[in-house]
Formats: structure tokens, sequence, C-alpha cells
């Protein structure tokens, strides 16, 4: 079987000492092909020159996190270098970009706005570039819709990054040309809502990710109080994708190597450079 991390940020610290070791496990577990999202101008060259190295692909974009000490050149800079490099067969999309309402002081003036403001101008490039988005959701994705549905006047590709939303907004995303990421947050027992989603939206739907190092899976999740005595948090790596597409699965009754073919299928069809790619 033959799996796409959809979402990994190989460029990230938890890495530096090793990424190739690492890319080179997950590749022995069968994850053929990593997407590697920017999140900042300051990473653009290091995902670009790495999903070279490795054989994967990268988005360049802003994410909202990173949006309060962001200016309005690096949205010229983002603008420059996918003029740059909109020939670059790895480059598969603006990302990763959204909004996020979960931490508290982008929830507020000024930074609500300015967030607003710099999705808004990412979407823009992506329709000026034919580019699908990877979408930051958290807490926001009515927010997102409305954004989107601003600039639909054609149909969008892309990945909603992390899905946690209800049925009706991931059904929304899914109208407007948008399939939906599962990683190690399903994994967990308690994840119901999240859970019911992996089982029930359409096949279709799905793609699988890691967010690696972000959001690991039950097995290497840590608590706070776990922590605190010096047990360490496993590591989070695109080589547990397989383990994490078995839960996902399972939850939905069907074979692992159905849901690999689906999939695949899926995730080239959000972002549809990575056909030629994956020949």
């Amino acid at each position: 079987m033959q799996w796409i991390d959809s979402h990994c940020h190989l460029d990230a610290f938890e890495f530096s000492g090793d990424v190739l070791q690492v890319r080179a496990k997950a590749t022995q577990n069968g994850v053929v092909h990593c997407v590697i999202p920017a999140v900042q101008v300051s990473n653009f060259e290091a995902v670009r020159t790495l999903a070279h190295q490795t054989g994967d692909s990268y988005c360049m974009g802003i994410h909202p996190l990173y949006v309060a000490q962001a200016q309005e050149e690096d949205l010229r800079l983002l603008d420059a270098q996918l003029a740059q490099y909109r020939d670059d067969p790895r480059l598969v999309g603006v990302g990763e970009i959204g909004l996020d309402y979960f931490v508290p002081a982008l929830t507020q003036s000024p930074l609500r706005e300015k967030q607003e403001h710099f999705y808004r101008a990412q979407l823009k490039l992506a329709r000026q570039y034919n580019l699908p988005v990877v979408l930051h959701v958290r807490r926001s994705a009515d927010k997102l819709l409305k954004h989107l549905r601003d600039f639909s006047s054609k149909p969008w590709s892309g990945i909603a990054h992390a899905f946690n939303g209800s049925e009706v907004q991931a059904q929304e995303f899914i109208k407007l040309g948008f399939k939906l990421g599962f990683g190690g947050a399903v994994t967990f027992e308690r994840a119901n809502q999240l859970r019911r989603l992996a089982a029930s939206l359409p096949l279709d739907a799905l793609v699988l990710e890691t967010d690696a190092p972000d959001i690991p899976p039950h097995w290497l999740y840590t608590t706070a109080e776990q922590r605190a005595a010096g047990v360490a948090q496993g590591r989070n790596t695109p080589g547990e994708l397989p383990r994490i597409a078995a839960t996902v699965a399972q939850l939905r009754g069907m074979g692992l190597q159905e849901l690999a073919r689906a999939c695949w299928q899926n995730t080239t069809a959000a972002l549809p450079r990575l056909a030629a790619l994956l020949v």
C-alpha cells in the first residue's frame, strides 16, 4: 500500500537533526509522498529546498499563527515567490493559510481583522496563480467559508487541514470543492464528533495527514502531568500515517487497501499537480 501524507512540516525544528532518516523511515512504512506547507516567508526557501531534496512537494503561505509578526511586505514577497516558482512542478498550493479563533489574542482586534486581511489576500493570490489552498481551520470554519464564497466564481480545490468542525460545515467545504484532512486527533477515543465524521463522510471527501511533528496520535501522546513527571512525548513523524489510516479504516468498516486507493485519488484531486509527480 502507498500513502500520501497531505500535510507534514518536515522543515520543523524537531526534524532538524535527522530529517532524511525520518523521511526514509516513512518511505519504508509506505508513505511515498509528503506535502510540506510553509508557515511564514522565512521558511519558503526551506520547504522548497527540502521538497526537491526528498522528492516531495510544497506549498507557500502565511499561517494565521504567524500573522501577528507579518507585514504587508510579506504578502508582496509571497506574490513574488509564487510568480518566480509558478512553473515548479513541486509547488502544489498556497498554504498553510486560514483563520485561528482558538488563540485568545487572535480573536480580538486588531489581530482578528489582520488575520482576515491576510487570509483574503492569500485567497486572491491562489486565484491569481490558479493554485489550490491548504486551510488552517480552528474554531473558524464558518468565517473561512464566508470568504471562500466571496471568491467562488469558479470551483475551489484544496484541503481543509486537520478538520474539526461540524457535519454541516464539513458538507459546505465539500460543496466548495475541498477535501477534509484527518490525522492523529482521530485516533483518540474521546474525539467522538471527529470519529463520527471520519466514519460517515463520503469516502471521496477524505485525505490523510500527520501534521508532523504536531497533533500526535494517541500512542505518542503524554498528558501534561506525565510530561511534568519526566515522561517524554513521542515524536510524531510521517511514518505514523499508515497506523492513523488503520484507525480510519476501522471506523469506516472498510479495508485498508481500499482506503489507501481512495485517499490517493482524493489527494491528487485536491492538489492536481501531485498527479504528475506520482507517476
